[in-house]
This record gives C-alpha cells, structure tokens and sequence, in this order.
C-alpha cells in the first residue's frame, strides 16, 4: 500500500505534524514524568510512547484515508520504518521539550 507515492507522502506529512503538536502534548500531559510513570530515562520512555502513538495514529489515518478494511494492505512494519525515518526530529523534539 505505501508503495503509492502519494498515500506514503500523506503518512509522511501527518508524521511530521504529529511530532510538531509533540512539545504541547508533553507540557499539558507529562508536566512529572517520573511521579506518573516509574521510568529511569525520560527521553527514551517517551520516545517509545509517541513512537507508538504515531504509529497507532499513521494505522487510522491510512484506514481513513485509503477506506481500506482493517485486515487490509496495511503493514505496520512500512509505517514503523517511516516513523524511524523521522527518529532524529523526534528525539530531538522531545528532548527540547524537556529541557
């Protein structure tokens, strides 16, 4: 399915806007981490956490976009690897917010 170059433009986009609203999310929702969660690492806790947030988001986002069934064409695999395209900007984002 993502071999279509406008539907794996689409997912891109949206990945890209999902980790723009990331530094807005961490400061309304994770303002204490370590007291909600019992993590030694923040930066790597949330990076896991949006990692699959995006990729739960990119699974409905294509589902809605393409109207494909959920037993559909869709491999979580490609949308990780699209996600783990983006790992620096999302490390990044996340550690800034942070800090």
């Amino acid at each position: 399915m993502l071999q279509n170059s406008t539907i794996r433009k689409s997912l891109d986009e949206y990945i890209k806007r999902r980790i723009k609203e990331i530094p807005t999310e961490i400061e309304q929702t994770f303002p204490n981490i370590k007291k909600i969660w019992k993590c030694n690492d923040e930066l790597d806790f949330l990076y896991g956490y949006y990692v699959g947030k995006i990729e739960e988001g990119s699974l409905h986002y294509l589902l809605k976009a393409t109207r494909a069934s959920a037993g559909g064409y869709v491999d979580t695999f490609e949308i990780r690897g699209i996600i783990e395209e983006n790992k620096i900007q999302l490390q990044e984002t996340i550690k800034n917010t942070l800090n």
